[in-house]
């Protein structure tokens, strides 16, 4: 047997005809940026998260940096964010000139926000929560410690679509929350994609320009913009995996439910869902102190894996300026080190996953 680590075709097949319908009707309308499926998407994505705005963008990391600079974080100002996830986040904060701090993981793979307070500092602006794997930070505490320190928040919720906190979805506790529409994301096109969605307009107003080459009205820039726009074929292609999104989620919960009961290698400790997050499992991690092995072992039979991530952002090449060194967050470089993503994806079949969950409780390193 041969099991993908996520294999997007199956997901495509099951609304097949609803996907080719709607991209012959957007490319038979002849209007392919701007048009009426982004506005669209933009309308029914806020109303589906909660917000009263959406911007589509042209992906989860132009959300990330155009929110940021939206909520006027800029050069020198410290932004503080979590050390396990993927490097993006980071980039997010870096490329407005900010300067990221970094906190390390809790037992859940996401920020510990009882070590919040004891990184901020005079310089620091805002608060980038990242949901990681379909799962919600605490955001209570994040929170009452923004709110009690006059700091902003921002929501990288690339993994989180529909992902909710103690009821509230993901995305609408901050000032800004900032999806990806990457293919294997939970609410995923067929390409890249993004959007932030917010209740400020005055936010929403400056993304909508600066996305659009900083123009309100064509050939008037305001400012040095982006070229950053969601596309009508994408957008009409989310309008209709939007209208899906809660059973893909409810599939990636009962997936999620067998792996966590089943699983019973002593090995292996499978990731929990914090109390009080309603998680849609982006992906499914385990930890264990022999991931080498065991990725090597199911590779073997056919299992494919991936990790996320392998090496923190704090350790990465791109941010060796930051001075960083190996040791200096050891809970984020245990994570690294034991993480392991297993096959969970829309149309997985029961023996597939049968054959997994055998595989795994076979091992023995």
């Amino acid at each position: 047997m041969n099991i993908l680590a996520n294999n997007l075709k199956r997901q495509y097949d099951l609304y097949a005809p609803e996907y080719e319908e709607k991209a012959l009707e957007v490319l038979r309308k002849g209007w392919y940026i701007l048009g009426q499926e982004v506005s669209s998407f933009e309308e029914e994505f806020a109303a589906y998260i909660g917000a009263k705005y959406c911007v589509g963008l042209a992906s989860g990391l132009d959300a990330l940096w155009i929110g940021l600079k939206a909520m006027g974080i800029g050069e020198g100002d410290e932004v503080i964010v979590c050390t396990n996830a993927y490097i993006a986040c980071v980039m997010g904060i870096t490329i407005n000139g900010a300067v990221p701090v970094f906190v390390e993981p809790d037992e859940y793979d996401n920020l510990d926000a009882s070590k919040i307070e004891e990184k901020i500092t005079p310089r620091t602006k805002a608060i980038m929560a990242v949901h990681l794997y379909g799962q919600s930070c605490d955001m209570s505490e994040i929170m009452r410690i923004a709110e009690s320190r006059g700091l902003q928040v921002i929501e990288d919720c690339a993994q989180a679509h529909g992902t909710k906190w103690q009821g509230k979805t993901c995305g609408t506790f901050g000032r800004v929350g900032a999806f990806s529409f990457y293919p294997t994301k939970g609410l995923g096109a067929f390409g890249d994609g993004g959007a932030i969605v917010t209740d400020d307009k005055e936010v929403a107003d400056y993304v909508r320009m600066f996305r659009n080459y900083g123009s309100r009205v064509h050939y008037q820039n305001e400012v040095v913009g982006a070229n950053s726009r969601l596309d009508e074929l994408q957008a009409g292609l989310l309008r209709v995996k939007l209208r899906h999104l809660d059973e893909l989620n409810a599939e990636r919960q009962r997936l999620a439910d067998r792996y966590t009961r089943e699983i019973c290698n002593p090995s292996i400790r499978v990731l929990k869902t914090r109390p009080g997050c309603f998680n849609t499992w982006h992906q499914f991690e385990i930890h264990t102190e022999k991931r080498d092995a065991l990725a090597a072992y199911l590779k073997e039979k056919g299992i494919g894996t991936i990790i996320h991530y392998p090496i923190p952002p704090h350790l990465s090449e791109a941010y060796a300026y930051l001075g960083y060194k190996k040791g200096d967050f050891p809970v984020a470089e245990r994570y690294a080190d034991e993480v392991l993503s297993l096959p969970i994806y829309n149309g997985m079949l029961e023996e597939e996953q049968t054959f997994v969950i055998e595989a795994l409780n076979a091992f023995e390193g």
